[in-house]
């Protein structure tokens, strides 16, 4: 098929963006795909081999057969090219307008896990109107440390650890930089353990794998510099534990409405296991966790990204099926 793969974006994560569609491309012309690149600059707009691209409503883009958005933070992940896609009636990768949104706003995601159950770090929304004092009754509630982040962000982009009550005000501003939407969390304890998530009518959940960080903590640097991070496979964990990370993986991305693929991050402490996100469009190069879980139970990376253009067709399919 003719797959268009959309890279770059607005949001800070552009540079990482980058990296992940350039990777998807070759993997899917290694699956025997035709494959037109989409750059999205920084400034929002689209070109393809130095020409401008236009979306027009239910007319397609560049006569592709899908989309393939790889497309990292607000303006890509947060369901806005979603919707681009949807009025333009093309068949894309990955999780539809509300589920991606979902997902992205951190407190929205939280509060909809609270809503039915599942087991969490605490967390509080550090809205203006409640003002220092506020937050720092919340964060005594809660304890030390505390971690400040932007609501809608992702690869550690503009998040501070908090280990006194008085750094917690710049804490709180420094991720208002990024977003006018803040959260702060509890630490999680234990391990952080993540799981990829592969389908669309009856997805599948990937071994878990560990992630041990060659820092403080899993920030931006760890994530993508070489030797910041390795990744353990399976998990050092128990198998009982390892099974309800599955589990819990599957239950979310379901309650969440996702779709294609998925990336769950959990805080694993012995038996305790802790939702801490879901990656709507995780990092994607073929050194990326997401990718490289899937392969270690079989799933190569071109086979991978051929798959997905599937579950893109189907999930159109889908979506057309229902009567408006």
């Amino acid at each position: 098929m003719k797959v268009a793969v959309l890279r770059g974006g607005r949001s800070s994560e552009h540079e990482v963006s980058l990296r992940s569609g350039a990777a998807v491309g070759e993997g899917l012309w290694k699956a025997g795909h035709e494959v037109l690149d989409v750059v999205i600059a920084r400034e929002g707009a689209w070109s393809h081999e130095g020409e401008q691209v236009t979306i027009e409503p239910a007319a397609g883009l560049l006569g592709c057969d899908a989309a393939f958005p790889v497309l990292h933070g607000p303006g890509g992940e947060d369901g806005s090219v979603q919707g681009a896609l949807e009025v333009a009636d093309i068949p894309y990768v990955g999780s539809d307008v509300e589920a991606s949104a979902v997902c992205l706003d951190k407190l929205v995601f939280k509060r909809v896990l609270a809503s039915h159950g599942l087991p969490q770090v605490g967390f509080f929304d550090a809205v203006p109107a409640r003002g220092p004092a506020g937050w720092r009754e919340s964060a005594a509630d809660l304890g030390l440390p505390l971690w400040a982040k932007p609501a809608r962000l992702g690869s550690s982009v503009g998040i501070s650890k908090v280990d006194s009550l008085d750094g917690l005000e710049s804490a709180v501003e420094q991720a208002r930089r990024h977003d006018p939407k803040v959260i702060v969390e509890a630490s999680g304890p234990g391990a952080e353990v993540e799981c990829s998530l592969l389908g669309h009518s009856e997805p599948i959940a990937s071994a878990p794998g560990e992630i041990v960080a060659n820092a403080d903590w899993y920030d931006y640097e760890a994530k993508y510099d070489a030797g910041g991070m390795e990744l353990r496979v399976p998990a050092a964990i128990s198998e009982a534990a390892s099974e309800r990370v599955r589990e819990l993986a599957l239950e979310v991305f379901a309650l969440c409405g996702c779709s294609g693929l998925g990336r769950c991050d959990f805080f694993v402490d012995g038996e305790t296991v802790l939702v801490n996100e879901l990656n709507t469009i995780p990092g994607f190069t073929e050194t990326s966790v997401y990718a490289k879980l899937l392969e270690e139970g079989g799933i190569p990376y071109p086979e991978l990204c051929d798959r997905l253009v599937g579950f893109a067709i189907e999930k159109h399919a889908d979506a057309r099926s229902y009567e408006f």
